[in-house]
C-alpha cells in the first residue's frame, strides 16, 4: 500500500505559523489519530503532522474541534439547522482557552442546493469578506476550490495522486493553500465542507 506521506517518521513540529508568504501543500487523510474515532489529520509537505480533528461523538456531529499536533484547540465549529437551509458556524479559540463568544462566530459556512448553484456549493463569510466554495469534477481531479468574491482561488482541494500518478484514494486530499492566507481558518473551512459532505 502506497504511503500517505512517504519519508522517515514525521517528528513533533512547533506550533505551525498561521501565515505563509509562498504557497503550501498539505495532505488530507480522511482518518482520525485515535482508533476507533473519526475526523482527518492534515500533514504538510514535510510529512509533518499539523492539524487534525478529533469527532469522538460520531460521524456527521453536530460540534467538532480543529488541534494542532499538541491538541491546542484552534476552532470549534457548530451546525445549525435553520427552516430553509444548513448552516456551520465556526468560533475561534483564544490561546487553547474552552471559553467562547458564541454571540459572535469568525465564519459561517452556508450549503446550496445543487439544483439551484451548479458548481457552487456552499457560500462562506468570514466577518466582512465573503467566499464561495466550488466544486470540481472528473476522475482525479474531483475535489473544490475555494474562491474569493473575484474569483481567485484562496485554495484548492483534489484526489492525491501518487509519483506514478495512481490516485491514493477517496478518504486522500492534496490541499493547495494561496499565499498570505490564514492556514488555521482555511483548515477550519475544509473541515466544514466536509461535514457538509457526510465525509467526517
Amino acid at each position: 500500500m502506497a504511503k500517505v506521506c512517504p519519508g522517515e517518521a514525521p517528528q513533533v513540529p512547533p506550533i505551525a505559523p498561521c501565515m505563509s508568504s509562498k504557497r503550501e501543500t498539505y495532505t488530507i487523510w480522511m482518518k482520525s489519530l485515535v482508533c476507533n474515532t473519526n475526523g482527518c489529520t492534515v500533514y504538510n509537505s514535510s510529512g509533518e503532522i499539523v492539524y487534525r480533528v478529533e469527532n469522538y461523538d460520531k460521524k456527521c456531529s453536530n460540534e467538532v474541534h480543529l488541534m494542532n499536533l499538541q491538541g491546542k484547540l484552534l476552532y470549534t465549529i457548530r451546525k445549525k439547522k435553520l427552516q430553509a437551509f444548513e448552516r456551520w458556524d465556526g468560533y475561534r479559540r483564544s490561546g487553547g482557552s474552552y471559553k467562547l463568544n458564541e454571540e459572535k462566530p469568525r465564519f459561517q459556512v452556508k450549503r446550496y442546493s445543487r439544483m439551484r448553484m451548479g458548481s457552487l456549493a456552499c457560500q462562506i463569510t468570514v466577518e466582512f469578506d465573503k467566499y464561495w466554495i466550488v466544486r470540481l469534477t472528473g476522475k482525479t481531479t474531483a475535489g473544490f476550490r475555494i474562491v474569493d468574491i473575484h474569483g481567485g482561488i484562496v485554495a484548492e482541494a483534489k484526489k492525491k495522486l501518487s509519483s506514478s500518478g495512481v490516485v491514493l484514494g477517496e478518504d486522500v486530499l492534496t490541499l493547495e493553500v494561496e499565499t498570505h492566507m490564514d492556514h488555521s481558518l482555511v483548515m477550519a473551512l475544509v473541515t466544514a465542507y466536509g461535514l457538509i459532505c457526510r465525509k467526517m
